[in-house]
């Protein structure tokens, strides 16, 4: 997959993976970009999350993005503030811009200080191997994912939009989540970008969650150069939906140890947010995520997670379905429980519930809880 017109990427391996694997990356526009950020809300948050929001307020435009991998300069203090300023201003020095338009994001283990030597060395010659290949750079930013994640549209104009992420733990946003980024052609106005681009995270990287941890680094961002001319304003935040969308599905589906996503469509909710939190909850809950991964119908794990989300309910008139099946209208409802078990046997696992109360709906994504999810995180830094 090619980027956006303007838009160019790398990626090397620095040596901040003991794998050897690529850890250090950038996307450069060549003209400025308005953009929108989001960022964890986290109390701990990272150096890269912090000077983002800082330059994000300042309201100017970005040139590039760099991202390393396999260390995620959290809780470094004021030494990892500076590190990362550090990186932000080598890369400005060989691009020719000031520091305030670069980006930085940093992802992987919580509290080591970065091997600073290897990473400006790195990004010194980061530069030199820039090409249009997306794969390269969603390849990069990975840490324990199994596969890279990218999504893409052409909007009628032919402005397109390119989208990357990373995640699979660690992953129950408070904003956006893991890393998420979309690069675009397309020409728009930065005020109305930001003032869309909050809900937009809303309904896609807020609703998915892998296992209720949020991360100290979790962001999402996007870039426009707008090298492809202007574009209806509508169909283009409705593309960008489709895109953040596509990889928050991705993400869940990759979760650690997953082997299914689940899929949670609320409707009938008082409010757009009562629902979303009523299906975060549910793909959240550890007993729904087991039931899941036993193919095991039992749907008065739906009614706990929702009775406690704190959304408005009607249980007179609340349904519940699994993969299609009815289970519960105001009442338990016969079905076939080895039918619908045999059903969830698939790579997509499907609830629906109706609270009752209302016109409002709202979606989540999650996975299965397995044996292996326990397995990769008590290894982790050891």
């Amino acid at each position: 997959m090619q980027f956006p017109k303007g838009f160019q990427a790398a990626a090397i391996a620095a040596g901040i993976k003991p794998s050897g694997k690529t850890d250090l990356s950038c996307v450069v526009s060549d003209s400025d970009c308005a953009w929108a950020f989001a960022g964890t809300r986290s109390t701990t948050a990272a150096a890269c999350v912090t000077r983002n929001r800082e330059v994000y307020a300042s309201g100017g435009p970005v040139r590039a993005l760099v991202v390393n991998a396999g260390n995620a300069n959290a809780a470094t203090g004021k030494r990892g503030a500076s590190d990362n300023a550090d990186i932000a201003d080598a890369l400005g020095s060989v691009l020719n811009v000031d520091q305030d338009a670069i980006l930085t994001a940093s992802t992987g283990i919580i509290g080591h200080l970065l091997p600073m030597d290897r990473v400006l060395s790195g990004v010194e010659h980061l530069p030199e191997d820039l090409s249009p290949e997306a794969d390269p750079f969603a390849a990069a930013i990975m840490t324990t994912d199994l596969v890279p994640k990218t999504a893409s549209v052409t909007l009628s104009t032919g402005a397109r939009i390119v989208g990357t992420a990373k995640g699979s733990g660690m992953i129950h946003p408070d904003m956006a989540t893991m890393f998420a980024f979309a690069f675009t052609d397309a020409q728009v106005d930065q005020a109305a970008l930001r003032a869309a681009f909050g809900a937009i995270v809303n309904r896609t990287f807020n609703a998915v969650t892998v296992d209720g941890d949020t991360s100290t680094n979790d962001m999402a961002l996007v870039l426009a150069n707008g090298q492809a001319g202007a574009v209806d304003s509508a169909e283009f935040l409705a593309a960008l939906e489709g895109v953040m969308r596509d990889l928050a599905r991705q993400i869940a589906a990759d979760g650690e140890g997953a082997t299914k996503l689940l899929t949670v469509r609320v409707s009938g909710a008082a409010t757009e947010a009562e629902a979303l939190a009523a299906a975060r909850t549910c793909c959240v809950s550890p007993l729904l995520k087991s039931a899941l991964h036993g193919n095991d119908p039992n749907w008065g794990r739906v009614i706990m997670a929702v009775g406690r989300s704190g959304a408005g309910v009607n249980i007179e008139k609340m349904t519940v379905s699994v993969q299609g099946t009815p289970v519960f209208a105001g009442r338990p409802l016969p079905y076939d429980a080895a039918t619908v078990s045999a059903s969830m046997k698939a790579e997509e696992v499907v609830f629906e519930v109706n609270l009752g109360v209302g016109s409002a709906v709202g979606e989540a994504w999650g996975c299965d809880l397995s044996a292996e999810y326990v397995s990769i995180n008590a290894e982790y830094t050891t």
